[in-house]
């Protein structure tokens, strides 16, 4: 398996060294390369303990009675005019750009 590393210098004695995703896997060197062993040696002890696991959590967002937005989901998907009024919102939205970069 491969996992991201995020290497710091916050000076010039040490390196800090943390697994992306993973903050209780965080460990300080003296040089870059020591930094990068030890998060190494300290994830494979972490992964030794545990295991990761995938699980399903059902939305509230689907739910049209807790997510008042869902009922107006698709209301223009039938609306022959809609094209237009997009192509109208980014015409006029490039105006503005335009107008908002001029000194």
């Amino acid at each position: 398996m491969q996992y991201q590393v995020f290497v710091q210098n916050p000076s010039e004695q040490r390196f800090v060294a943390s697994v992306v995703g993973l903050p209780s896997v965080m460990v300080e060197g003296e040089t870059e390369k020591e930094a990068i062993a030890k998060v190494k040696t300290a994830l494979e002890l972490q992964l030794a303990m545990g295991k990761f696991v995938t699980i399903e959590i059902s939305s509230q967002q689907s739910n049209p009675e807790t997510d008042p937005w869902l009922k107006h989901l698709g209301i223009f998907a039938n609306d022959p005019t809609f094209e237009d009024f997009l192509e109208e919102v980014a015409a006029y939205r490039q105006q503005v750009d335009a107008q908002e970069t001029q000194p």
